[in-house]
């Protein structure tokens, strides 16, 4: 991935994210009498100003990085006598609470109708047909059988392998057993698989994939026995292997496909045999001995290659989550919510000590995320800005001093004492907020590093 492209995208998302945020709490402003100052998207040196209507002054800052909208207020200066009606301080409590909470809606909007246009262009993955099943695992016992569909799990509908794991994962949260629909030779039937053993690791480095924590493997185009990557000090590089390489047999034995090229590779730890490949126009013997690793069922070989890039997805494996603009509609809305309740409830599973810290990611990680999904196309695109957005309007909801889920603390304080804080407690509770985001954004900071440097 470009590091230029995931910077690019990552201010694109940012820019776009906090501009939305800021112009929900502008909006609701403005049209509530409030008198806006200024309106900022990013922070430093501005790069562009522009004063508009009732003199309020528009900014693009260098550093897109955040924003705010300065609101005229009597306890950051003199306000003209004229000016007081005006004045954020004097509001009504309903009208400064809806101007706090104007940002988180406006992102939650803007997911909803990301998705919406997600929908309507089409999410295209990968169709859900099973093509391997592990002995006495819960896919096993739940009765799934290779060269079936899974056409729908609980009462969601499952075109692409992408939304069978969402379902499943969203299931395990709340259930032990899900319905699983299936299409196959004998038709339509439902299972009931057992979701006992899906869990999200304590440490999500270590975290395995739902599906094969259930057993079950996709169908995947065979893949030709060729080398794309050879990892430096391996055995593979070691014993002369480069990229291109194309495998025909090892200790004599013909190899047709990458997997068993795999399978044969992970029989033979620490056991040195001669490879026939064929690189260009000649044929080559080469003398491998795989590494020794401790894998969960025994030692296993690995020789640090990786095959090469398949090329283009067998039609009778592609699939497409499609719905009609009108019908994406309450899909859009459903999605946002799914994804809201599942952050809010991740959050108390971490605040619990059920999920790792190291889940939460800072600039690094999102940049990466923003790269790649740019990378794929508008549509992933539009799916990472969806998330990102939704889980900005969650952290801004917290009750922490500082974000706008802490004015509405204030505000509902206010609202039941009968009038505000002092100064001095809010001023106190601002501070405490700064120390806890401060910690929060050096807690990112450091897992993206870690991430970063493996």
């Amino acid at each position: 991935m470009s590091i230029v492209l995931a910077i690019l995208a990552f201010a694109i998302a940012i820019g776009v994210l906090v501009a939305v945020h800021e112009y929900g709490h502008f909006w609701v402003a403005r049209r509530s009498g409030v008198k806006v100052l200024r309106f900022s998207i990013g922070f430093g040196r501005p790069l562009w100003r522009w004063r508009g209507k009732d003199q309020t002054e528009y900014i693009l800052g260098s550093l897109p990085l955040g924003g705010y909208v300065k609101m005229l207020d009597e306890r950051e200066g003199e306000v003209a006598k004229e000016d007081l009606p005006r004045a954020f301080n004097r509001q009504s409590l309903g009208i400064r609470s809806a101007v706090v909470a104007a940002g988180p809606v406006a992102n939650i909007l803007f997911a909803i109708i990301a998705y919406w246009l997600a929908f309507v262009f089409g999410i295209a993955g990968i169709k859900p047909i099973v093509g391997e099943i592990m002995v006495d695992t819960p896919a096993d016992r739940a009765g799934f059988r290779v060269g079936e569909e899974i056409i729908a799990v609980g009462e969601q509908t499952t075109p692409t392998w992408a939304s069978v794991r969402h379902a499943i994962f969203v299931a395990s949260q709340h259930e032990s057993r899900v319905p699983v629909t299936v299409s196959g030779a004998g038709g339509e039937q439902k299972l009931s698989l057992d979701l006992s053993q899906v869990q999200v690791d304590v440490d999500p480095e270590k975290a395995r994939d739902i599906l094969e924590q259930l057993g079950v493997q996709p169908e995947r185009p065979l893949l030709a026995p060729v080398i794309g990557e050879v990892l430096p000090g391996e055995p593979a590089r070691q014993a002369g292997f480069q990229p291109g390489d194309r495998v025909l047999s090892a200790a004599s034995q013909p190899i047709r496909t990458w997997n068993e090229w795999v399978e044969f590779v992970r029989d033979h730890p620490g056991e040195a045999f001669n490879v026939e490949i064929e690189r260009g126009e000649e044929r080559l013997i080469l003398n491998l001995q795989p590494a020794i690793i401790e894998g969960e069922q025994g030692p296993v070989g690995r020789i640090g290659a990786a095959p090469e890039p398949p090329g283009e997805l067998p039609e009778e494996l592609r699939a497409t989550l499609r719905y009609s603009p009108f019908a994406a509609i309450s899909r859009a809305v459903e999605k946002t919510w799914e994804i809201g309740s599942l952050t809010v409830l991740m959050l108390g599973k971490m605040l619990a000590g059920e999920v790792s810290t190291k889940s939460i990611s800072g600039p690094i990680t999102i940049a990466q995320y923003a790269g790649y999904s740019a990378q794929i196309g508008f549509v992933p695109f539009l799916n990472f800005l969806a998330v990102v957005s939704i889980s900005l309007a969650v952290l801004n909801l917290l009750p922490v001093p500082v974000l706008d889920g802490g004015h509405l603390l204030y505000y509902f304080i206010e609202l039941i004492r009968g009038k505000p804080l002092s100064e001095m407690a809010q001023a106190v509770g601002q501070q405490i907020g700064i120390v806890a985001l401060i910690g929060l954004m050096c807690l990112a900071f450091y897992n993206d590093f870690v991430r970063l440097l493996g």
